[in-house]
Order: structure tokens, then sequence, then C-alpha cells
């Protein structure tokens, strides 16, 4: 009950819902994730410590700064489960479209940038 109960009060806030459907499609940093969601990075690495200690992401440092992923080693049963079918759930999801579209034009900014 313990494991189960800590994956789905990580996943009771609407941002943090956000940034695993984020990070579903990439690996982020935290400043990419504040940009995305348009919250303070104070906020995005609280969101991020809850989805960590849950189990449903893991991060890496890269240089000074830090990578989250979405978790491929799950050890919490629940955790496979929820994140196979949260990659189909919200698709259609007006705010996760939202989303979608500013991850988009941001990844479409930043290859401009290493162009240029």
């Amino acid at each position: 009950m313990k494991e189960f109960l800590g994956v789905t009060k990580a996943l009771s806030d609407g941002n943090r819902i956000k940034i695993l459907k984020a990070l579903q499609h990439r690996p982020m940093f935290v400043s990419e994730l504040q940009l995305a969601l348009g919250i303070s990075q104070p906020t995005v690495s609280k969101h991020l410590k809850v989805l960590e200690e849950a189990g449903l992401v893991v991060s890496h440092p890269q240089g000074t700064w830090v990578r989250y992923h979405i978790t491929k080693d799950a050890r919490n049963p629940y955790i496979a489960s929820i994140l196979g079918n949260l990659r189909h759930w919200l698709e259609k999801d007006i705010e996760i479209m939202e989303l979608y579209k500013t991850l988009q034009a941001s990844r479409e900014h930043r290859q401009r940038e290493e162009h240029t």
C-alpha cells in the first residue's frame, strides 16, 4: 500500500503530470522545464524532487547541470504500469497539447541558435 500511495501522491499535481509528459519526449534540464511550464525554478525543482522520491524520474548530473528523465528501472510495481498508461493518457488534453507546442518551439529555437 505504501508504494502505491507514494506514486499516486506524486501524481496528484497538474504540474508534476506535465513534467512527466514532457520527460516522456526527452530528458530535460530544470531550466527547460521551467520555460515550458512557465513556473519558477524552485517550484520545478520541488516537483522534480517529489517525482524522484516516488521513483518516477531519475537525475543525472552533467557538469553543473542536472538532467532528468523518466525512470527505466522501476522497482515499484506500480510505476511501470502507470508510466506506460500515462504515455497514452491526456494526449488530447488542451494543457498537454499546449505544453507540447511550447516544447517544440523551444527545441526549434535551440536548434536555430546552434546553427548560427
